[in-house]
């Protein structure tokens, strides 16, 4: 299987760097192209890895079927996150090796993609939303109902959760979503590691190895909720009005 994800590093930069003067292509153009920001494109031509779920943007951005790197060195570095400070043991011993890693990998992501959306909200005017950005890491993401409320303000409230949601799974502390915002986040860390995940299938052998969260959540609600049609009034909990309230 051909690997897909991309490491980083000077090689890299160079590659990608030269092909882009190669097809006369601005940062922006290349950007645009591949669907990322421009500091996003910057950090790939310093070195910096890009995310799988990015990989294949580039790839178009530059013409490439696949990245011009010898990939049968390169792989997943599974023991990597085993080593990672909010590795749950927790999470391995109650749900399975699947669930530590997804939310080991996609707290990270989740993470970047928070920083990246409030780079932007920060030089924008105040009260901006995640739906008028020109380019957003989040906003596909989000239940729609509210997305008029993802602020600056409340990006850095979901962040300083992440955070401490990152912090509480290290080793085999028990991890627990107590209000409907820490049941969005884990629920996105798996979205975000199933995109990482993607071409990945020897890691998870069971097709239904995302279905931890439900079982941690004891219920599907947040998806009969949010990311469904139903409209939800300010008497639901699962209305943005009380999101941070702790409510399990």
């Amino acid at each position: 299987m051909t690997q897909r994800t991309v490491f980083g590093g000077d090689e890299q930069a160079k590659l990608i760097r030269e092909r882009r003067n190669e097809l006369h292509l601005t940062i922006e153009e290349a950007a645009d192209r591949a669907n990322v920001g421009t500091k996003t494109w910057c950090r790939y031509e310093s070195g910096e890895p890009i995310r799988q779920d990015k990989y294949r943007g580039v790839c178009r951005a530059l013409g490439w079927i696949r990245f011009p790197i010898d990939s049968d060195s390169r792989g997943f570095d599974f023991e990597r996150y085993r080593k990672d400070e909010c590795w749950s043991t927790y999470l391995e011993r109650e749900f399975g090796e699947a669930a530590a890693l997804s939310f080991a990998v996609g707290s990270e992501l989740l993470l970047d993609a928070i920083n990246e959306d409030l780079d932007e909200l920060r030089s924008m005017p105040k009260g901006t939303h995640l739906g008028q950005l020109p380019a957003s890491f989040l906003a596909e993401d989000m239940p729609e109902q509210f997305m008029m409320e993802y602020d600056y303000e409340f990006l850095y409230q979901m962040k300083s959760e992440l955070l401490l949601l990152r912090s509480r799974a290290h080793g085999a502390n028990q991890l627990h979503a107590g209000s409907v915002l820490d049941e969005l986040i884990i629920y996105l860390i798996v979205q975000h590691a199933d995109c990482f995940f993607e071409g990945e299938e020897s890691l998870f052998l069971e097709k239904d190895w995302k279905d931890w969260i439900f079982d941690l959540f004891s219920d599907a609600d947040i998806e009969m909720f949010l990311y469904s049609d139903a409209y939800i009034t300010d008497i639901n909990i699962y209305h943005f009005s009380h999101w941070a309230e702790e409510q399990f």
